[in-house]
């Protein structure tokens, strides 16, 4: 990243209400990174952050919220410790400009990261949205958020749950009051997120405080077959971590956030994601409520939802039993191969479809897709987060990942540009074609009936 001083004239800069945001250029496109769009006080809801008298130096990328690493997932993806440097008590979001004249305000696609709600940021290499913004002339926004024990469990102890939803909603109040003053339209918005990412866009949906923040959502694998019926495993969660003082270093808080994550198990495939949105509890509506709320939403949001054809070889992959179950000999295979369709219809696929057909009942415009870019590809075939090497970053960034070793990079460039493309179309006004397909079959979309 090349250093910008603050009284360079060449930096690029961006008067905002927010205040005087000095970014920096690279390679066809304008980056504001790490820019603060609010402060926290440990399991608190966030404070906006007040516009600023001196200018913003957005030159250095954001630092990721605290979390335990997960090495297994590291390797998968190809990322490396030393890209989540942390902090706590901030929240940081980044903004991609196309470095090109416009006749008009720029769609914006807003981009929140997966993890299960305990891992990822927004700036890691392999989610760089650089591609994205410069190929199809969209402003993108990169978005931190609370995680694990600090975002995303509450209801004991006099702790609030969703902080890190809450978080969101403020970067999203960001967004609507700063965007227009970097080329983007505050009225022409869309969410995308993968996994917990995607899940976090659907419940923003009916979130209280989110009217008019956002026009649309990409809803990316989100695991909604598993995001209902929670309430006794959080409470088993929320008895370890009210053990927890509210000043408790926080290495103590990283330790005892796995202690409440083992807490969960027993839960079924719920405890796969202990972490997640809480139903009852501020922003969102009682779990009984929600599938009329998301009816009510309709008509405000386009939405398009879906899944890869292979969402939980991942898990196997990750998992050395789950291997050795797989690799032997005439029926491993086979076993394993039942086990991922049957696992990825019941936390993805089959809700995925529900939720589509109930927003288009209600008449909300809606289209489903399905992934099956890797598949039959050993060992993770068309695996979660495989449409990530796609849609995000450069081949260059994916080099180390196991996700997509055997894959050269004129593959990843040529189909990764189909794809982007896909999702910016949505993202401009929300149509699609009734039907349609990427050749070659790295996606298959319809309209919701």
């Amino acid at each position: 990243m090349p250093a910008t001083e603050p009284n360079d004239q060449d930096a690029p800069r961006f008067n905002t209400p927010a205040g005087d945001v000095i970014g920096w250029r690279d390679r066809g496109v304008i980056r504001a990174t790490g820019i603060r769009y609010a402060r926290t006080q440990r399991f608190c809801a966030p404070i906006d952050e007040p516009p600023s008298t001196t200018p913003i130096q957005a030159t250095e990328w954001s630092p990721a919220s605290p979390q335990n690493t997960i090495p297994e997932l590291n390797e998968a993806l190809g990322v490396t410790e030393q890209e989540f440097h942390s902090v706590e008590g901030e929240l940081h979001l980044s903004v991609i400009v196309p470095d090109s004249p416009a006749t008009a305000p720029r769609p914006v696609m807003v981009w929140i990261h997966g993890g299960s709600y305990v891992f990822g940021a927004g700036d890691l290499s392999v989610f760089d949205v650089r591609p994205l913004a410069l190929e199809q002339h969209v402003i993108v926004v990169a978005v931190n958020y609370r995680l694990g024990l600090l975002g995303f469990l509450g209801g004991y102890a006099n702790r609030p749950a969703n902080l890190g939803l809450l978080d969101l909603i403020s970067a999203l109040r960001w967004v609507n009051t700063n965007i227009a003053a970097m080329g983007g339209d505050p009225n022409n918005v869309t969410l995308f997120g993968h996994s917990a990412g995607g899940d976090a866009a659907a419940h923003l949906m009916i979130a209280d405080g989110t009217e008019g923040l956002f026009q649309r959502a990409i809803i990316q694998s989100a695991p909604l077959g598993i995001s209902r019926g929670r309430a006794k495993m959080n409470t088993r969660m929320g008895e370890v971590a009210a053990t927890l003082k509210d000043d408790a270093p926080l290495e103590e808080v990283l330790r005892v956030q796995s202690q409440v994550a083992e807490a969960a198990s027993g839960f079924g495939l719920k405890s796969a994601m202990p972490f997640g949105t809480q139903y009852g509890h501020y922003p969102l509506p009682a779990e009984s409520d929600i599938d009329a709320a998301w009816r009510c939403v309709a008509p405000k949001y386009d939405v398009f939802i879906g899944t890869t054809a292979e969402e939980t070889a991942l898990f196997v992959v990750m998992s050395p039993k789950l291997m050795r179950i797989r690799q032997l000999p005439f029926v491993g295979e086979q076993a394993s191969r039942a086990m991922v369709a049957a696992t990825t219809n019941k936390v993805y696929k089959r809700d995925a479809l529900t939720f589509a057909r109930r927003h288009a009942s209600a008449k909300g415009n809606a289209y489903v897709y399905r992934l099956d870019w890797g598949k039959g590809r050993y060992p993770f075939g068309a695996a979660h987060t495989i449409e990530l090497p796609l849609l995000l970053a450069e081949p260059a960034n994916w080099q180390y990942a196991d996700l997509v070793k055997d894959v050269d990079d004129a593959t990843l460039l040529e189909h990764g540009q189909r794809l982007r493309a896909l999702w910016a179309d949505f993202a401009r006004d929300g149509q699609l074609p009734p039907t349609g397909q990427l050749e070659p079959k790295i996606v298959e979309w319809w309209q919701a009936s």
